[in-house]
């Protein structure tokens, strides 16, 4: 595909469509309307996190020979495409498999809460506490995220990459109350509708799937059986692969690291269109549905500068400008992915499969700021004196803040001011609106409209707080984070390839990335409304009806 049009929507109009629910129906269809609908035996899925609309862009013009743009030149390049809201990689990848948005699948963060839950066995032993149960007031952090593991001493996680249950450890769980028994509650149960990988599974169909934390088993949807395989190496884990790592380096502290860590997932795609397991160990059936998540990008946006790892020591992470030119560490991250995908085509050649594959290639979410002069660090600390937030309220902040009060405060009348804790709260943080750089606070009334009433559903939180572009909340040196609703978080990239798309174009109408997951089941031919999300939020497919 040669020559993008300037077709990215402003900043106004992406914030006109912020706090939508429902979906566009932008189409991408050949000229005789259904030829690539149907017909596709496999669906290879890539999430490049943070990577924006307008990176894709710039690099293809820029690499008019490289991998993104032959993907493009027989594909639909979908320039003004949204991420949800909030725009973290637990919600956004559920997005891309469920066709829903947190309203419906019920996940806000990987580190998120729920007014359900209780803390897990560990949350106490760890304090040489005695564990109580599952006895008192409910309402705990849910931490969907490296925390689930076994072990970070390397990458395997305490068990066997690609084996998942050997990696989680049950006693690290939240817990909630199930017919009178206290038991843990394993990442799936949290999901709330149903993803492709159990559509397609219960078609007959191999799936398999690579992500960062074994936390996203959720992936396998609240049935739990929706994934044969998912091989998910820990990135937060020691890096004891990368010459001049030292003791407390993960995979995210350098751009080398970053790079070894996803070569880890690169090689279980290539292992699965071989026909193998992600291991490489044993052979089973091609998948119809295969993929992973890239960090590479994310941790080049967000890394300030060279890790202990990296022997180059003048890389510089972010940009170089205000308009999306990768500085030097980026470009090699960027041109790291770009490589990867080009492995991937050749090896579906290879295989013979490269004509009935579907390939997607999207971002969980984006990154803000681009411009690393907008960047402003702030301390999230105020929200933790909020009335009503007492001793089980929880906040979680990367640029956006999402409040959760304690539930048993949450609708009690405060004895201090006889108002109600949540009338209080809300004026506790808009009183604090300036130190904090909110723009807009969404509250009760909003957010039911937007998700569901925070009083009436445990997920949902008590208050969103926006805050001005370029804020992030951070003591440290990392250049940009997500999880917000602006431009910069939200518009990320999207193409969808085929050989069967013969006439590259481009579509400027606003899509999101919840139309992924109709569009996988379309093109394998099943049915998109086999999903609940789909049904319930009115999402369409990509294709063509």
């Amino acid at each position: 595909m040669r020559g993008f049009r300037n077709c990215f929507l402003s900043t106004a109009a992406i914030a006109a469509a912020m706090l939508a629910v429902g979906v566009a129906v932008a189409r991408a269809d050949d000229d005789d309307g259904r030829s690539h609908r149907h017909g596709h035996k496999h669906v290879l899925l890539i999430s490049v996190d943070g990577m924006h609309a307008i990176d894709l862009q710039r690099w293809i013009e820029s690499h008019p020979g490289g991998n993104f743009a032959k993907l493009a030149d027989h594909g639909v390049v979908y320039p003004n495409a949204l991420t949800t809201a909030p725009s973290d990689s637990y919600p956004g990848m559920l997005a891309l498999v469920t066709g829903g948005t947190a309203k419906t699948g019920g996940l806000f963060y990987d580190d998120s809460y729920d007014r359900t839950a209780y803390p897990s066995k560990s949350f106490y032993t760890s304090q040489n506490l005695p564990d109580p149960g599952c006895v008192g007031p409910a309402g705990t952090e849910i931490t969907n995220f490296e925390a689930l593991d076994k072990s970070l001493a390397d990458f395997h996680g305490g068990g066997i990459v690609g084996q998942v249950y050997t990696q989680l450890d049950p006693d690290n769980m939240q817990r909630r109350l199930v017919n009178g028994v206290c038991k843990p509650t394993f990442p799936h149960e949290y999901v709330r509708t149903n993803t492709v990988f159990e559509v397609i599974k219960a078609a007959g169909k191999h799936t398999v799937w690579s992500d960062k934390h074994p936390a996203y088993e959720d992936l396998a949807g609240p049935s739990g059986t929706g994934l044969d395989e998912l091989f998910a190496p820990e990135i937060n884990a020691q890096d004891t692969l990368d010459a001049g790592a030292k003791p407390g380096d993960d995979y995210t502290t350098s751009f080398i690291g970053v790079r070894t860590y996803d070569t880890l997932k690169v090689n279980a795609v290539l292992n699965w269109i071989d026909g193998n397991n992600g291991a490489g160990t044993q052979q089973q059936t091609v998948p119809a549905i295969f993929g992973m998540n890239f960090q590479a990008v994310s941790v080049g946006q967000k890394l300030a500068k060279a890790g202990n790892a990296d022997s180059d020591k003048s890389l510089v992470g972010g940009y170089a400008d205000a308009v999306g030119t990768p500085g030097n560490a980026l470009t090699l991250q960027l041109q790291f992915v770009d490589d990867s995908l080009g492995k991937f085509i050749n090896e579906l050649k290879k295989q013979n499969i490269y004509d009935e594959t579907l390939i997607i290639v999207s971002a969980k979410h984006g990154q803000s700021p681009i411009n690393v002069k907008d960047r402003v660090a702030i301390s999230d600390a105020l929200y933790a004196n909020t009335p009503g937030f007492g001793t089980h309220g929880f906040e979680i902040c990367d640029d956006t803040a999402y409040v959760w009060l304690s539930p048993e405060l949450q609708q009690a009348t405060n004895p201090a001011t006889g108002h109600p804790y949540y009338a209080d709260a809300k004026a506790y943080i808009e009183a604090h609106a300036a130190q904090l750089h909110i723009t807009k606070l969404l509250d009760r009334d909003e957010l039911a409209r937007i998700y569901e009433d925070p009083f009436h559903n445990s997920r949902v939180p008590d208050f969103v707080a926006l805050t001005e572009h370029g804020v992030i909340c951070t003591g440290g040196s990392k250049l940009s984070e997500h999880g917000g609703w602006s431009k910069d978080d939200r518009n990320v990239a999207l193409v969808m390839s085929s050989p069967r798309i013969k006439h590259a174009r481009i579509v400027d109408d606003v899509t999101f990335t919840t139309q992924v997951a109709p569009t996988i089941l379309d093109a394998l031919g099943l049915d998109p409304r086999s999903l609940q999300s789909v049904r319930e939020e009115g999402t369409q497919s990509l294709m063509r009806d």
